[in-house]
């Protein structure tokens, strides 16, 4: 039993020899390259090559800031698209819906005394001012027509009035409606205008 207890620390002993002899070769490497790479730097580049060389540099720090500039209007582009898109996704929905509110806004001016026309009447009333308030929440706003100047921007004229009580120009009768979706204009006001 000593026998083996003192292969052991033999072994152990060898092991630490080996160990501390490892050490000292990579020291001895680790050294060497320090002096490898001091003796690199003492290499002397020709002027020439080192204009040449900062010249690169420049060029190469100019590329890169044109792409970083080119990549940062992409990205504010695409933010503004993006935006632009939000607020008018509506807008074909809104179109199309355009004129089921017109035939609402007929239905609802058509004179009746029976009570079940009136309770229809009541009724429609209620669906039309519910539907026009949701479609005012998501951004669309009627054109003020009636006595108004005339605006081609919003107004399309299909009539000509002469009336004595509206100055010229204005807007005597609005025929259908006209509708905006935030700043653009889905349909114009259908108007008569005065001469």
């Amino acid at each position: 039993m000593t026998e083996e207890k003192q292969n052991e620390q033999f072994d152990e002993t060898n092991d630490q020899t080996q160990s501390v002899a490892t050490e000292e070769v990579e020291a001895n490497e680790t050294e060497e390259n320090v002096e490898e790479v001091e003796q690199d730097k003492v290499v002397e580049i020709p002027e020439a090559e080192l204009e040449q060389l900062k010249q690169k540099a420049n060029e190469e720090e100019e590329k890169y800031l044109r792409l970083y500039a080119e990549f940062e209007n992409y990205k504010r582009r695409m933010k503004q698209e993006a935006s632009i898109t939000k607020d008018y996704q509506a807008q074909r929905v809104l179109t199309d819906v355009l004129p089921a509110l017109d035939n609402m806004d007929r239905a609802l001016k058509q004179e009746g005394e029976s009570e079940d026309f009136l309770t229809f009447k009541k009724g429609v009333d209620m669906v039309y001012n519910d539907l026009l308030k949701s479609l005012k929440d998501n951004g669309l706003e009627e054109i003020e027509s009636y006595n108004q100047p005339f605006d081609p921007n919003v107004h399309q004229a299909v009539m000509q009035d002469n009336n004595p009580d509206f100055e010229s120009g204005v807007v005597t009768e609005e025929l259908q409606r006209g509708y905006k979706l935030k700043d653009r204009v889905l349909r114009p006001a259908m108007v008569k205008v005065n001469e």
